[in-house]
């Protein structure tokens, strides 16, 4: 079953955004120091769930899956909740699917087994 894996928070200017919720969470950068990827900020502790950086994307939830299979029967199991397809440009290596739900708002179904 999806999890929610990371929560994608839109941000104006990352550098700013990641030092407040690192300092106001107790979170640090998992990847290191901010580069021109979306910073992901953890837990310290390693409990509470990770935030995402991102001054191109909407606020979204990433739903983590183990694999291609898990990923598939996910996305056929919320578009049956009623969750819809919405049209999106997809890089060649796509690990994720865009779905919207019954309200408009996207989301993402990712396969985090591929690599």
């Amino acid at each position: 079953m999806v999890h929610i894996g990371t929560v994608v928070v839109h941000v104006a200017d990352v550098h700013r955004a990641a030092k407040f919720w690192a300092e106001a969470l107790g979170y640090e950068l998992r990847d290191g120091p901010i580069g021109d990827e979306t910073p992901v900020l953890v837990p310290k502790d390693g409990h509470g769930q990770p935030i995402a950086l991102d001054d191109s994307d909407r606020m979204h939830f990433d739903l983590h899956t183990a694999d291609e299979d898990e990923q598939r029967a996910e996305v056929e199991r919320l578009l049956a909740l009623g969750a819809r397809r919405v049209p999106w440009t997809y890089p060649p290596d796509a690990a994720f699917t865009v779905l919207a739900d019954t309200e408009g708002n996207l989301f993402c179904v990712v396969n985090t087994g591929k690599g």
